[in-house]
């Protein structure tokens, strides 16, 4: 289950294509009449002149199913699904219109409702996006809809515009990424490709807070295309990369022998709440110098875990210190 939403000016078009669509039916509706698509229009636009400072005020929401769904959307079921998805959407306390369409392979509805509450207050649209995919997915998972396995399900021939360059964007950026040991190179071969890649700066300061990606005229946050190609994803992924080309190097063959390897200190990476790699269990090899080959406790530690065995000198038993008398003056 996927949720598109869309913020629009005029209730007269919107509601026209939800309802003037060859087999449209609808499904539900509160605080409008149905009986003719003139009465919807016009219970829409009576609510709305209560708050007229507000331009768009028409919600549009296409909710849309894999075609796996279908033997469990009859229409009371959607209709269930939309009003839950309503709530949990913070849709509250307002008209709506709830519309099947059977012009696809995919079973889909259209919610249309007035961004102007009951109470002539505006139903904020802000954080609507990231909610919408929280929401989607947590239904999907309720009701035991068909998680897609994600972007490389979905049937890219039936894309246009603005999804289907972000669809483009992802293949190239994932293909070229997994060949790459780091951002810079990453960043020259996608040039190449006519892709173009923007760090975001953190205000009066050198640190990157983002990254995104244009080509021709548009141009996508990173996290926009896809989660795993946010900054901190992005980067976590082509730094394991380039890990595994770290070899040990040995300065002879006698060194080899009697160095054991030492496990080099690295900074451990912050908790990423969307998830990622985390490169706890990789770890760069480096020759130490004989006299300095003694690690520390946290080294040994870490070289257990590792499996790498570790031969430690004994330490030398300290030099007994001759007591000093003392001598008491009468």
């Amino acid at each position: 289950m996927i949720g598109k939403i869309m913020i629009g000016k005029t209730f007269a078009g919107c509601i026209r294509y939800a309802v003037s669509k060859k087999d449209a039916v609808i499904l539900n509706a509160d605080g409008i009449r149905t009986d003719q698509m003139s009465h919807t229009i016009a219970d829409f636009n009576m609510q709305r002149k209560s708050n007229p400072s507000l331009g768009m005020a028409v919600g549009h929401i296409a909710l849309s199913w894999s075609s796996n769904d279908l033997s469990l959307l009859t229409d009371e079921k959607m209709v269930q699904v939309a009003e839950e998805y309503l709530e949990r959407m913070k849709i509250l306390n307002t008209q709506y219109l709830i519309v099947r369409h059977h012009d696809s392979q995919n079973p889909h509805l259209h919610l249309i409702y007035n961004r102007v509450d009951n109470e002539g207050k505006t139903i904020p649209d802000n954080f609507m996006k990231s909610r919408n995919v929280k929401v989607c997915k947590d239904l999907t998972i309720k009701h035991g809809f068909f998680l897609s396995a994600g972007k490389e399900s979905v049937n890219e021939k039936r894309l246009t515009g603005t999804d289907k360059l972000k669809y483009e964007l992802y293949h190239a950026i994932k293909v070229t990424s997994s060949k790459v040991k780091s951002m810079d190179e990453l960043q020259k071969e996608l040039a190449k490709q006519g892709i173009t890649l923007h760090y975001k700066y953190k205000s009066g300061t050198g640190e990157i807070q983002g990254i995104s990606f244009s080509k021709g005229e548009f141009k996508f946050k990173g996290s926009e295309i896809d989660r795993s190609l946010s900054f901190a994803n992005l980067s976590k992924t082509i730094d394991m990369q380039a890990s595994q080309f770290r070899e040990p190097v040995f300065f002879n063959k006698q060194s080899q022998e009697e160095n054991p390897w030492y496990a080099e200190d690295w900074d451990e990476p912050e908790d990423d709440d969307e998830g990622g790699y985390d490169n706890s269990d990789v770890i760069s090899l480096e020759r130490q110098p004989a006299e300095t080959n003694k690690p520390s406790l946290a080294d040994q530690l870490r070289m257990a875990v590792q499996g790498i065995s570790i031969n430690i000198a004994p330490e030398p038993e300290p030099k007994k210190k001759k007591k000093r008398q003392q001598y008491l003056r009468r």
